[in-house]
């Protein structure tokens, strides 16, 4: 059973533009929102901002962070349609964004260097199989002095060697993410990268001086929302609807999707899915990344007439605010074309599938869909539902607004052992 809290719980995410917080009743009520433009480099000044608004003081306090560009992770593996492919499906499900993956023995490091990875997983062979690549590998990585840590979880059987050639390096060792054969075993490796993000990586961002904030977040934000989304599926399955359930959170930089399904046929994958899954797409958002949009949707025959422009100028103007009804009708196209290319690049990513019923439930999150009239969310549902690629898998999916955002606050609490269900059932469709 959940444990019930005895004070209200603040639910804090702090990202690189904005820390938003939830506070939550012991009873698993929403008492309010708010938030406050994330302070670098010293973000506990938001915080105390966030509390201050919601009068938290004195609340338990849980936190998720993707500030200072989240987590940025390399697979290092064997073969790729293998262990390389192991090591990408479990950072589906790991909160990071994966900036690089190279499969069989490494040559030059200066790719893997360039990418900028916070931490490199490194996996390789099944358990008592070949070891080879496994060993050269992590010789590779520590003649060159790769100093981010290292998850080891390859070959069992190779991990003592692989530790003594890494030997100098920060290095957690942990269950092989393939020990046999079509066997995925994300776990493990899963709750390694989070513990490697907490321990060594977010201290590392320069977000604030002391050590409060370290010891106050819990988890990377994508991982949060995975957990809620997670956990959102369960509630649905026990109401009798087990559609699988879709995400998409289209941000000013980049637009994330996550699906958890309860069960996966995989038999045609050499490799199986995780049962819930995150992708993110750094070149697709409502500012920064606007132009993205509209090379991709060029690039899938996507319409896209009279947007480069608009498109542009959000580029140059991030803090861009629509102030006549054809500015949010830019908006609103390009927020709908997001959510299209984002999820077909999920789609193809696990394999197009989401279950035999395909989404039962669409959740659309970010502040675009938060801040749209009804007329708006009307255009970009039905946008949604009549592309050619969408339409089978949002066939029998309803469509809701995740407005107050409580996603994340939900998998913080989840973590804690503390009951979500109330603010989930906030997402009952429109």
């Amino acid at each position: 059973m959940p444990s019930v809290p005895s004070v209200p719980v603040l639910c804090l995410d702090i990202g690189s533009t904005w820390t938003k917080g939830a506070l939550v009743s012991p009873d698993g009520d929403l008492l309010g929102t708010a938030q406050h433009a994330t302070t670098t480099p010293e973000v506990l000044d938001g915080i105390a901002g966030v509390t201050s608004a919601l009068a938290a003081t004195g609340a338990e306090v849980l936190a998720c962070s993707s500030a200072g560009g989240g987590l940025r992770l390399a697979v290092v593996g064997q073969e790729r349609l293998v262990s390389a492919e192991a090591g990408y499906r479990v950072a589906l499900s790991a909160g990071a964004k994966v900036v690089h993956v190279s499969a069989g023995p490494l040559g030059s490091l200066t790719p893997l260097r360039a990418d900028r990875p916070d931490v490199v997983l490194l996996v390789g062979g099944t358990d008592g199989g070949d070891d080879s690549v496994l060993l050269h590998n992590a010789r590779r990585l520590a003649e060159n002095r790769i100093t981010v840590p290292i998850v080891l979880a390859g070959n069992a059987d190779a991990r003592d060697r692989a530790m003594a050639l890494l030997d100098g390096r920060t290095v957690v060792a942990t269950d092989n993410v393939l020990p046999d054969v079509g066997e995925l075993s994300p776990g493990p490796a899963r709750a390694a990268i989070r513990d490697v993000f907490l321990r060594h990586v977010i201290g590392g961002k320069g977000l604030s001086r002391g050590t409060r904030f370290r010891s106050m977040v819990r988890t990377v934000t994508p991982d949060a929302v995975l957990a809620g989304v997670s956990r959102l599926a369960h509630l649905l399955a026990a109401d009798d609807d087990p559609g699988a359930v879709l995400v998409v959170d289209v941000g000013g930089a980049t637009t994330d999707v996550y699906s958890a399904v309860s069960t996966v046929d995989d038999q045609t994958s050499t490799v199986a899915l995780p049962a819930d899954r995150r992708t993110v797409e750094g070149d697709i958002g409502m500012r920064w990344s606007a132009p993205g949009i509209v090379a991709e949707a060029k690039a899938e025959q996507l319409p896209h007439d009279n947007l480069a422009a608009g498109a542009d100028r959000r580029a140059r103007d991030v803090d861009f605010i629509p102030s006549t009804p054809e500015e949010s009708e830019v908006d609103t196209r390009l927020a709908a074309i997001a959510a299209i290319l984002a999820v077909r690049r999920h789609l193809r990513l696990v394999d197009n599938r989401l279950g035999p019923r395909g989404a039962g439930l669409l959740v659309l999150s970010g502040g675009v869909f938060r801040h749209a009239t009804g007329q708006a969310l009307h255009t970009i549902e039905q946008t949604l539902r009549d592309d050619p690629v969408l339409r089978p898998v949002l066939r029998a999916a309803r469509i809701t607004v995740d407005r107050d955002y409580v996603l994340a606050p939900a998998g913080l609490l989840t973590g804690a052992g503390h009951d979500a269900t109330r603010l989930l059932r906030r997402l009952s469709p429109r």
